[in-house]
């Protein structure tokens, strides 16, 4: 029994490569939209020293906003600059009400924090444009891209190329210039950072508005791949087990985490699970992420941490 559970998913993949293959690429799609909110969560994680918990109510809330102006008769582009603007404006709120006044407490005092703009977003967020599922139509087509004898997702192709373009930006840019080398002595230290010059305050409103812009990016693919619905920050909470899986503090390793992620949940769903009855989208993110725990607890590409006594 348990070498023909083994044993068929192999041979279902060597009868059809070309399926395997669109499988495993449609896989790596979905895992560049995962990296880019988990992209979201490194930023900030490396600005602050604190996990984040409000990505995914961020993620929600800037597609609600894209889409509630969409059904207000606002143009798509202006839109899309209407809602940028509202998530830059919130980075700069949450700077001043609440990360200003946390200077130099714990890291569980800021993480507290985040799950406090969570709720809060996510409450103003349904107030303000209702909790109903709503279509976006970003002109993205969904027809079949053929290229040879696979057959690829056309949105998804689309999704992955604008999403992994601005991944790519994003890594170049915090990975070369001096914003980016001051994140680190931010997240060591706020008081030391600023002793020695860094504008505390300017980085985290910077991190924040990049992680809201992403955000943004994430919740119109993720909106309109599946709907503008409140389960779109559960969504952008499997970004946790990527980041557990590549490391807090790398921004590589969020993309490699997002890839592996993607890829292994596809192939793992349609020739393991699939082929014996059940659904493993749900936990195979999770417990790919247990299984890293025990062996690298700080990731494939995160700091090792030696406290000395």
């Amino acid at each position: 029994m348990l070498d023909a559970i083994l044993l068929t998913p192999i041979a279902e993949i060597m009868a059809f490569p070309p399926f395997f293959f669109e499988v495993l690429i449609g896989g790596l799609l979905t895992g560049v939209m995962y990296a880019l909110v988990a992209l979201g969560f490194v930023l900030i994680f490396k600005a602050s020293g604190v996990f984040n918990f409000s990505q995914g109510a961020m993620v929600l809330f800037a597609a609600l906003t894209f889409v509630g102006l969409e059904d207000m008769g606002v143009p798509l582009i202006l839109a899309l600059v209407v809602t940028a603007a509202v998530m830059v404006a919130f980075a700069f709120a949450v700077e001043r009400a609440v990360l200003r006044p946390l200077v130099g407490q714990a890291p569980i005092t800021l993480f507290m924090a985040t799950i406090g703009i969570t709720f809060f977003l996510d409450g103003f967020g349904l107030t303000l444009w209702g909790s109903e599922v709503r279509r976006l139509d970003i002109g993205i087509p969904a027809e079949p891209l053929v290229i040879g004898d696979l057959f690829l997702n056309g949105f998804d192709v689309v999704a992955a190329a604008v999403c992994g373009a601005l991944v790519l930006t994003l890594a170049l840019f915090f990975q070369y210039t001096a914003t980016g080398r001051a994140l680190r002595a931010v997240a060591d230290d706020h008081t030391a950072a600023m002793s020695v010059g860094i504008p505390l305050k300017v980085i985290w409103t910077i991190v924040w508005s990049v992680a809201g812009l992403a955000g943004l990016v994430a919740g119109i693919m993720w909106g309109a791949k599946l709907g503008v619905q409140p389960s779109l920050a559960l969504i952008a909470l499997k970004a946790l087990p990527v980041l557990i899986l590549g490391g807090f503090t790398s921004v590589p390793g969020a993309i490699l985490g997002g890839l592996i992620i993607g890829a292994g949940e596809a192939v793992f769903e349609v020739f393991w699970v699939g082929l014996h009855g059940g659904a493993s989208q749900d936990w195979f993110a999770y417990m790919l992420a247990m299984v890293v725990l025990l062996f690298r607890p700080q990731g494939l590409f995160g700091e090792k941490i030696i406290e000395r006594v």
